[in-house]
């Protein structure tokens, strides 16, 4: 029972890409994590509201930790997730966040939370490998937005991989709901900053219904019920034991993709993937 939040989590990100991928084509990135991470706190808000009286007040030496996290989560993550989205596609974008249990092992390898072996580092190795096939799909020239956006998703990636290494502690002294709430109301307050000082073109009046219903859907869903399902797996499983599920993601988004916008994969693609995969299943070998 511990892996069925896991499982459901799973499930939700893999369709976030589509969802994710359908908003950024009528809005701009900036405006759509803006709105997500609104939809997302009020959700919270209201939740915390409710359960007032099981909330666990935050100590003062832990609130510059948990603004870190929150700056971590919105600006970095959410914004080269969506910003990388609009150049790259949703199976590109997941074959890629395969790659968190990879950064997972290596951040709680320099933390010391983990020993290091010699199959994580060759299947590392391995792993990145594929990511440079995946990179350079459509040719070698480092100027294609596709690239760049490969690039943006591996930094969302990596940052991912933070955020779920480094809020674990914070998991287990507040719990789950509490800590992904935190989290988003943080993340919201960093993100104001940087949405006040970058121009946007894409008014609240040409927002249109299809991408308002992905934007709810990547706030209450993902942003809420996903990130809280994350966490709560995080309580109970490591960190790299939770981040190994992430390996499934490239094959349902494949799959969705295909379905939703009738896009296949390209050999190199499928290639790069698969050795990505043998990477990552390698790295988590003991």
């Amino acid at each position: 029972m511990d892996y069925l939040p896991l499982i459901l989590q799973q499930l939700i990100a893999s369709s976030t890409h589509i969802i994710a991928k359908n908003a950024v084509t009528s809005i701009d990135p900036f405006v759509a994590v803006l709105w997500r991470a609104i939809f997302s706190c009020l959700m919270f808000a209201i939740w915390i509201y409710i359960k007032r009286a099981s909330f666990v007040p935050i100590e003062k030496k832990d609130i510059g930790r948990i603004l870190l996290l929150g700056f971590i989560n919105i600006p970095l993550n959410q914004l080269a997730f969506f910003k990388g989205l609009s150049y790259t596609t949703p199976a590109n974008t997941a074959l890629l966040y395969a790659l968190t249990p990879t950064f997972v092992f290596i951040l709680t390898a320099f933390s010391k939370h983990e020993k290091p072996t010699l199959s994580r580092f060759t299947g590392i190795a391995i792993a990145f490998a594929g990511v440079i096939l995946v990179l350079f799909e459509k040719g070698l020239s480092l100027n294609p937005d596709h690239v760049l956006g490969n690039l943006l998703v591996l930094s969302a990636s990596f940052s991912w991989a933070i955020f779920t290494t480094f809020g674990r502690p914070l998991v287990l002294k507040y719990g789950a709901i509490n800590m992904t709430a935190m989290a988003m109301f943080a993340g919201l307050l960093t993100y104001l900053p940087v949405y006040a000082i970058v121009p946007t073109h894409t008014p609240i009046v040409e927002i249109t219904m299809s991408a308002w219903l992905s934007i709810a859907y990547l706030g209450w869903i993902t942003s809420g019920l996903g990130y809280t399902l994350w966490y709560i797996a995080l309580a109970k499983i490591s960190a790299s034991r939770v981040a190994v599920f992430n390996n499934i993601q490239p094959i349902v988004t494949t799959l969705f993709t295909m379905i939703f916008f009738g896009i296949m994969p390209t050999p190199l693609f499928i290639l790069g993937g698969l050795i990505v995969l043998t990477g990552v299943i390698i790295t988590q070998r003991k």
